[in-house]
């Protein structure tokens, strides 16, 4: 059974960090690509980080150079360092797991609150 299980949210004032971390099983990271994303009070899900295999690495602009996508394949950990946090940051964050084969499937967690005060 996969499991996607993201922790380290919480609140924090603007202009604060957060190191949110997602620790899977029953699937090995470090064949895969994983994600980021968050949902925003009435918004729609939007990716905000992306680390491949190879550890290449990409962000949507509005996170760029305040947040830092990594992992740690021994711990098959993925993790999200979030800096000079803004309250327009305040959403549900997921971790993603995306199909790498016809045979495979999209994997989700269950999400981590950031909750950003001004």
């Amino acid at each position: 059974q996969v499991q996607l299980v993201e922790s380290g949210g919480g609140l924090v004032q603007a202009g604060g960090s957060l190191r949110l971390s997602c620790l899977a099983s029953g699937i090995i990271i470090s064949i895969r690509g994983m994600n980021w994303y968050r949902q925003g009070p009435g918004k729609q899900r939007e990716l905000v980080a992306g680390i491949t295999s190879a550890g290449s690495t990409n962000y949507v602009d509005f996170v760029k150079s305040r947040f830092t996508i990594s992992r740690d394949n021994a711990k098959n950990t993925v993790y999200l360092e979030m800096n000079s946090l803004k309250p327009e940051d305040t959403a549900v964050y997921y971790c993603n797991a995306p199909r790498i084969g016809a045979w495979d499937m999209d994997y989700w967690g269950k999400g981590t609150l950031v909750t950003v005060s001004s």
